[in-house]
């Protein structure tokens, strides 16, 4: 990352943990020394993204009984919209009459506006295991439990999509479509050397367009977009959501798909496990519907490492074209219907683990 976008967000810390902290203060809280999610490669999603306001998270202890939070504070137009929404689609959730299991959050302490904050306190949920460090039985479990809960809420009525429509939002075909045609017509004009990529890009695009009608099939269900490890907990067998402001409707295995290509590198066996799940157990279509959202996750993903390549220098550059290439290559095997090569996942694992910085190592730790 460039050094004008650190020293961005380093200036932005400091100027609002400044103001900020007085005021937890005199709300009786207080901020623990080490904070995961201010440090690391935190500020590179604010350098390349426009669409997200800045907020930040921090964990901190209510000073009169010691106990744990997570602060979310923000005094950033954006921001503070970013954790309305998060906390208006909280409470949304616990009003979807048409979901048949329930979603757990943690309990909020405290939502309040001071000194030109917004500020909105819920309780830290400490998990005796990271999910990643579970076995694999208990994964599969834990997370084929939490796709069957977000499924179970299907918008089928005129009056369930106008309440998505106010409350969450919806993506139908049209959008996937148009969104995974322009990452193939941006990435290939900023990559135009990797003929690999924009190959895998263009066979993506006709083969989305192909199955539209299955893409159809399935959508006007809740997906959470963002479903992975460090955005939900497991306490006493119970899984909490702790970011809700990536909750949608949108196609059944979107949610899935984003999962099943995170865990090709955290979990390989999982990823296995789940797709072979909808191949026996659902129909034909559905386990299309998964392939085809694999694809669009993944050139969502390929697209943000891209849009890093130039914001970043040093190690982090290096790390970032690793990242493309990474996804360029799991993208290819999917498309051909081929398990992802385990050399691709290992030498990515070792190329990550020789550039990641000091601080991002350990807000990974920490994160997990």
């Amino acid at each position: 990352m460039t050094r004008d976008s650190q020293q961005e967000w380093e200036d932005y810390k400091r100027r609002e943990l400044g103001a900020l902290k007085p005021v937890l203060t005199t709300l009786g809280f207080e901020l623990e020394a080490e904070q995961p999610h201010l440090i690391g490669e935190r500020y590179l999603q604010r350098a390349v993204t426009t669409i997200h306001g800045r907020k930040l998270i921090l964990v901190g202890k209510r000073v009169s009984d010691a106990k744990r939070a997570v602060i979310k504070a923000t005094s950033d137009r954006d921001g503070v919209y970013e954790i309305e929404h998060d906390r208006f689609c909280r409470d949304a959730l616990q009003k979807l009459h048409f979901a048949y299991h329930a979603f757990y959050s943690p309990k909020e302490t405290l939502f309040t506006k001071r000194n030109g904050f917004t500020i909105f306190i819920q309780e830290f949920l400490e998990q005796p295991c990271a999910f990643i460090d579970r076995p694999v039985e208990e994964q599969f479990h834990f997370a084929l439990t939490a796709f069957k809960a977000q499924e179970s809420a299907h918008a089928a009525t005129y009056n369930h999509r106008r309440f998505i429509a106010k409350t969450f939002g919806e993506k139908i075909v049209e959008d996937y479509l148009h969104t995974f045609a322009n990452f193939g017509n941006t990435l290939c004009d900023a990559l135009p050397d990797d003929s690999m990529l924009c190959h895998a890009l263009d066979r993506g695009v006709a083969f989305l367009a192909e199955h539209k009608k299955t893409i159809e099939q399935y959508s006007g269900f809740l997906t959470h977009i963002d479903f992975v490890p460090h955005n939900f907990r497991i306490v006493n067998g119970d899984i909490y959501l702790l970011d809700h402001s990536s909750i949608r409707f949108g196609n059944k295995y979107e949610g899935w798909a984003r999962f099943v290509n995170f865990m090709e590198v955290y979990s390989r066996e999982l990823a296995r496990w789940l797709v072979q799940y909808v191949r026996d157990n659902r129909t034909e279509e559905e386990s299309l519907s998964l392939k085809l959202m694999r694809i669009y996750r993944l050139g969502e993903i390929i697209y943000y490492y891209a849009d890093t390549i130039e914001q970043s220098s040093g190690d982090l550059l290096k790390l970032n074209r690793a990242r493309v290439v990474l996804w360029r290559d799991v993208l290819t095997a999917i498309l051909a219907d081929t398990p992802v090569p385990p050399e691709v996942i290992g030498q990515y694992k070792q190329t990550r683990d020789s550039l990641r910085s000091a601080d991002e190592k350990k807000r990974q730790k920490g994160l997990h």
